[in-house]
């Protein structure tokens, strides 16, 4: 899967994912490879990443929108930090 994640500001990450954790306002999901579209509210929280090679890595947002569609997540996030 590819996932980008983007604020009003700049892109934070973007690269090929194998699993991919998100603070919904409903509760927590993930998302993994040929996952069904879905277009979902973030809350405030972490977004944690394990990409295809190399270490996992957490996100903190700020709340934003998640679209995955065809393995492809975009997430537009209000703010984040590393």
């Amino acid at each position: 899967m590819y996932l980008e994640i983007i604020t009003p500001d700049r892109r934070v990450f973007e690269g090929d994912v194998t699993s991919v954790k998100f603070p919904g306002i409903n509760g927590g999901f993930e998302v993994l490879n040929n996952h069904a579209a879905l277009i979902s509210a973030l809350a405030n929280g972490t977004v944690r990443i394990t990409p295809a090679t190399g270490a996992p890595v957490a996100f903190q947002i700020d709340g934003g929108v998640v679209e995955v569609l065809d393995n492809k997540i975009i997430v537009l996030a209000e703010a984040v930090t590393a």
